[in-house]
């Protein structure tokens, strides 16, 4: 018989069920607050944050899969949250930005994004978050260099 792996020890394991966990909780607030799922919450954020971006290069960014930045955009397009243009430089690309009632959106999501962190982190001393920024920078890193090349 071979050893178990120990999820609680695991952390792969464990980050995955944290990181679920944390969207489930968050989701439900901004399907409640903003009638929009995390994948669309997502996208906005990162648009918001950018300006303008590709569907491609929202994926690589939130790190979800092609299908589910499809799924995620086109209610938004409808609902006016999203504009989509032409892309000058990829003529099979489209780019994505916020219209002006997206935009408002995201103003609004904001402050109850940085509510709800808050809310997580208020047990934590400051060195603690600090220490966790860290680690969490550190796994990025380690994972990006143990990722297989993607066939594009």
């Amino acid at each position: 018989m071979t050893d178990k792996l120990g999820l609680d020890s695991f952390v792969p394991y464990r980050l995955s069920v944290v990181s679920n966990l944390v969207s489930d909780v968050i989701a439900q607030s901004y399907d409640r607050l903003f009638n929009i799922s995390i994948a669309q919450w997502r996208v906005i954020a990162v648009v918001g944050e950018a300006g303008r971006l590709t569907p491609q290069a929202i994926g690589a960014r939130t790190r979800m899969d092609k299908m589910t930045v499809s799924r995620a955009v086109k209610p938004l397009i409808e609902r006016r949250l999203l504009a989509r243009e032409d892309n000058a430089d990829d003529g099979r690309s489209h780019l994505l930005s916020l219209t002006d009632t997206g935009a408002r959106l995201y103003a609004d999501v904001v402050p109850a994004a940085r509510a709800f962190e808050a809310q997580m982190l208020a047990d934590f001393a400051p060195a603690e978050v600090a220490a966790l920024m860290c680690a969490l920078d550190r796994l990025e890193a380690a994972a990006a260099r143990l990722e297989m090349p993607h066939d594009s």
